[in-house]
């Protein structure tokens, strides 16, 4: 938006025409404001021309903005060059993005954004701890969130709880999670709930949840039904999750299905479960297949979607559709065989296990939108936490998993470290989408090989 005039009496339009012409730098400069004002961007430009010209720095601001949408960027460059020489904070911002994200001149944005930061512009700083992260400068970028942080900027604050958990220094990560979290950051109460969570602190995570849902964060909402459910308030656990299945995440909606089933609302699951299957969830599938065989009569639909969750992997349905085929243990056609896919995992996990998985895959994906999904970091941890419980005597654990599943213990040892990882972030970067894969079907195996999927 062009900058106004200073507060004050608004001389004639006549007055100000004339002034500007015998050069009063002022009177052209909002003689331009007003012509923008009517749509006239031609004149806009000529007196805030004339009045940069004749040093007015708001009017080179203004001609930065107005060559930026209506001209050339060398032309915005130009005019902020002007204005940020002049000290003006703003337009240096404006001309390290235009340098940044036009021209991918790092080093000239990075010298802008320090001159606006030393101004304390607080978008500056922030701007120049995300471009310092982006090109490997961890400790800087680490300073400049830290300064617009301290100076209420709460994305800084939340990001440098990420950069904290990330490093492994867990009271860090709360103290800023804390800080965002009570200036309103929902994200951050809600993280900071799902840290406190996976140390076991389920009432004090329930308090963050609550103060995220204020703000109608759907994982809060979804957090808080689970707990609810937990407490068997039935009632309270489908508010919320019906709250979050609204925001269109599939385990949401499936939980409110169930939840539904739970409370003989037939109709209610069949909404829940039919719109988490059309989302890909085959345990939604699954169970409106059953549905609209056993309470709707509809065995065509019952079929359909009961084939749709045995090609994803889930075993009931080939079984049910089988069944169904009147060829009992034998998969019926376009069911496909249970084995060429690998197995739906559905054991239950800790919480403190599903809110690790969690934090991991928000940590991973805060800048690049890393492809990991809570659900696979969550089947890796749940299958070696089966597995840790099964092999309670002291024994070597890689040698015995490598003995009886006849896999390589390079694989096995591959899938402890990932966990290793996951549980106690800071000794190892975070898991590659790639790495999640081959770990994820080295889980699988061991399940399979072992009885116990």
């Amino acid at each position: 938006m062009p900058r106004t005039p200073e507060p004050g009496p608004e001389p004639g339009e006549g007055d100000l025409l004339g002034a500007a012409r015998a050069g009063d730098p002022g009177a052209a400069h909002r003689l331009g404001r007003r012509y923008a004002q009517r749509g006239d961007r031609s004149a806009a430009r000529h007196w805030w021309e004339r009045a940069a010209g004749a040093g007015n720095i708001d009017s080179a601001y203004n001609l930065g903005l107005w060559h930026e949408k209506h001209g050339t960027v060398d032309e915005a460059v130009t005019w902020y060059e002007v204005a940020a020489g002049a000290g003006d904070a703003e337009a240096a911002v404006n001309l390290a993005t235009l340098l940044l994200e036009q021209r991918g001149d790092v080093r000239g944005a990075r010298q802008w954004f320090e001159s606006a930061a030393a101004s304390g512009s607080r978008p500056a700083a922030r701007r120049l701890a995300l471009l310092c992260e982006d090109i490997g400068e961890a400790a800087a970028a680490r300073e400049w969130h830290h300064r617009a942080a301290v100076a209420g900027d709460l994305a800084c604050a939340n990001d440098l709880a990420f950069l904290s958990y990330t490093g492994g220094d867990e009271p860090q990560a709360h103290a800023w999670w804390e800080y965002a979290a009570r200036g309103g950051h929902a994200g951050a109460a809600y993280h900071l709930g799902r840290l406190l969570h996976a140390g076991g602190d389920a009432h004090g995570a329930e308090t963050l949840y609550r103060l995220a849902a204020r703000d109608d964060h759907p994982g809060a909402a979804a957090q808080l039904g689970r707990l609810a459910l937990d407490r068997r308030d039935l009632r309270a656990a489908r508010a919320w999750l019906e709250r979050a299945a609204h925001a269109g995440r599939v385990e949401d909606q499936r939980m409110a299905g169930i939840v539904c089933v739970e409370l003989a609302d037939s109709a209610g699951a069949c909404h829940w479960f039919g719109r988490a299957a059309a989302g890909g969830d085959p345990e939604s599938a699954y169970h409106f297949g059953l549905l609209l065989i056993t309470e709707h009569d509809d065995p065509g639909g019952g079929r359909h979607w009961l084939r749709q969750a045995a090609a994803r992997g889930h075993h009931g349905a080939a079984l049910e559709l089988a069944a169904l085929a009147g060829a009992p243990g034998v998969p019926a056609p376009g069911g496909g065989a249970p084995g060429d896919r690998p197995p739906l995992w559905d054991r239950p996990v800790a919480p403190e296990l599903a809110a690790r998985a969690e934090l991991a895959v928000a940590a991973a994906g805060r800048r690049d939108g890393s492809a990991l999904r809570p659900a696979d970091l969550t089947e890796i941890l749940g299958t070696w936490d089966l597995l840790a419980r099964r092999l309670r005597e002291p024994i070597d654990a890689i040698a015995w998993l490598t003995e009886h599943s006849g896999l390589p213990g390079s694989a096995v040892e591959h899938l402890r470290a990932v966990c290793a990882t996951l549980l106690v972030p800071g000794t190892a970067p975070w898991p590659t989408p790639a790495e999640v894969e081959h770990v994820l079907a080295t889980a699988r195996v061991l399940r399979a090989r072992l009885g116990l999927s």
